[in-house]
């Protein structure tokens, strides 16, 4: 059965159900808020007609109690029924970034693609804001209506025509407001694309911008933003324009409806049909419409962005997984035997081998694309064109990705760091157990002696802070600490000395002793350390033996490793 994935309307339907409690709260409190608004212009009137065209004191002091309350009423409404409906709208938000956040870090991955890390920062934040929004909004809609409703009841008990008018005119004028958001909406949807597009490249800029700095393209990073920025300012003031128009037309028509009401009421009491105070009771609410029907305007404006945002939130939500999880259970307990087949992927074709537990095994790549393409099959980011790769027996493709990464961990070259100290970057996959191992093999002892306050030193977001020897050394403690049934590591020591490197080699085979481990690097001192070194050549597997022998017998493999 093909998996169902979220529609943007699905998504509209989850964020206000999964609030249905509070949502139902706020609107029957914002309901009492408005009914209160609609009956103070009622008893103004009931006041003039019984109080003071009689000047009766006691019917003066009775009704003004009665307004007094009305109106403590209504504030006390109008407060508690605010603040549940902003709870909801906070929740809502705060369920849809939950969901996001879970979709990107699915172990099937799939929703990082196509998207720059500062997109989905925007998706998280602003879309998922929007859509939150819309349970205040559904909120203040009800209690628009409710006020309108009430607002027909009383004109009606006072005058059918007035009455008529406003039951007429309302929904003539939803739908006219409906209509008039359309534009918005398509525009509101550009406007977030944009937006995030200048996000994810501001974010972009920014990690590269000692790069940038290094080879002095500071002015083509300037004007690539600076483009960007530009396109989302268009798209910004086109949604912007459209909104004003939008809420402009609403409030012409809204004004057309009051003064209809006002001019039926006057021709009224000028013909002796209704009295003064039900003539000051008309106006009043002709003036109080102009609230509820503002309120449903800005539904309307809220509606059709939250419509825009929900479209992209699903898109992200209904991304399939770039692998799926298979039905076998990981073998029990992970003896760490690894196994290609006949794998092919990407500059990959036909690799065969064979890794045994507890082996530690060197792969030399001349083109770092072969190096990635592998990295992705073992860590089953992907799953391989063609072949398999095994563990323990079982093709990574049967397991589920999230318990591949229980037993095999991929320490990516460009790993970046957490925010936060060195102690809490290296036990970070640690669970209980001791880090220091770990981090005397990676050489952080050197890297804690130089710093401030030693493990406890604050590190910058990406670990910025850190030098790039620095960063390397503590990324592959925590790779180290983690102390996986099998562990992939790729060019750890690239900005590390000579004598620095050779010390985290024996280091790293002396902590790994008894596991599975595979070093894709060209560095001859982690080389030294392996059991044996795999030399893979234009997408094949060449030849493998100690790095000794291949020294000796390949000039490709001299070129990749002593050149």
């Amino acid at each position: 059965m093909s998996p169902s994935y979220p529609s943007g309307r699905d998504v509209l339907r989850e964020s206000v159900g999964g609030q249905r409690g509070r949502v139902a709260l706020s609107a029957l409190l914002g309901s009492g808020h408005q009914i209160g608004e609609a009956l103070v212009p009622a008893l103004i009137g009931i006041v003039i007609d019984r109080a003071v065209t009689r000047s009766d004191t006691g019917a003066l002091v009775l009704w003004l109690g009665v307004l007094a309350v009305v109106y403590v009423g209504l504030a006390l409404s109008f407060r508690f029924g605010a603040r549940s409906g902003e709870l909801a709208a906070v929740q809502a938000e705060h369920t849809l970034r939950v969901a996001l956040v879970r979709r990107v870090l699915h172990p099937g991955g799939g929703a990082e693609e196509g998207r720059l890390p500062g997109a989905l920062a925007n998706i998280a934040t602003e879309d998922a804001r929007r859509v939150g929004a819309l349970s205040m909004a559904l909120m203040s809609g009800i209690s628009a209506l409710v006020g309108i409703a009430t607002c027909a009841v009383v004109l009606l008990r006072t005058s059918v025509t007035l009455g008529l008018v406003v039951l007429l005119g309302t929904p003539v004028l939803l739908w006219l407001g409906h209509l008039l958001s359309k534009p918005l909406e398509t525009r509101s949807e550009a406007e977030q694309e944009r937006a995030a597009h200048a996000s994810a490249v501001a974010a972009d800029l920014v990690t590269g911008l000692r790069v940038l700095k290094g080879i002095g393209g500071e002015s083509t990073a300037i004007a690539r933003y600076r483009t960007t920025s530009d396109d989302s300012l268009r798209a910004t003031l086109r949604a912007a324009r459209a909104q004003a128009f939008q809420s402009g037309m609403v409030l012409a028509l809204t004004g057309c409806l009051i003064a209809a009401v006002a001019l039926v009421g006057g021709r009224l009491a000028a013909q002796g049909s209704i009295t003064l105070g039900q003539l000051v009771s008309a106006v009043g609410l002709a003036l109080f419409l102009l609230g509820p029907l503002e309120v449903l305007a800005w539904v309307n404006a809220e509606l059709a962005q939250g419509r825009a945002s929900a479209a992209r939130i699903a898109e992200v939500l209904a991304t399939a997984p770039a692998v799926t999880a298979g039905g076998s259970p990981l073998p029990r307990p992970v003896r760490g035997a690894v196994r290609l087949r006949a794998l092919s992927h990407g500059g990959l074709h036909d690799l065969d081998l064979d890794i045994a537990p507890g082996e530690l095994l060197g792969v030399v790549a001349t083109d770092p694309a072969d190096a990635a393409d592998l990295l992705r099959c073992l860590s089953r980011q992907s799953d391989p064109d063609a072949g398999s790769v095994d563990l323990d027996g079982v093709p990574l493709r049967d397991l589920d990705p999230a318990e591949i990464r229980a037993a095999i961990l991929v320490a990516e070259h460009d790993a970046d760091l957490f925010e936060g100290t060195v102690h809490g970057n290296v036990t970070a996959a640690a669970g209980s157990r001791d880090p220091e191992p770990a981090m005397a093999a990676a050489g952080v002892a050197q890297v804690t002696g130089t710093l401030p306050d030693g493990a406890d030193t604050a590190v910058s977001e990406r670990g910025r802070s850190l030098s790039g020897g620095q960063r390397q050394r503590v990324a592959l403690a925590r790779a180290l600490a983690a102390d996986r049934p099998v562990l992939v590591v790729h060019e750890p020591t690239t900005a590390v000395d000579a004598v620095t490197e050779a010390l985290i080699a024996t280091g790293i085979r002396e902590i790994r002793k008894g596991r599975t481990t595979v070093l894709l690097t060209t560095s001859p001192a982690l080389l030294s350390a392996t059991d044996r070194v795999l030399l893979i050549h234009a997408g094949r597997a060449v030849d493998t033996a100690p790095h000794d022998d291949l020294v000796r017998r390949h000039e490709t493999y001299r070129t990749a490793v002593l050149a």
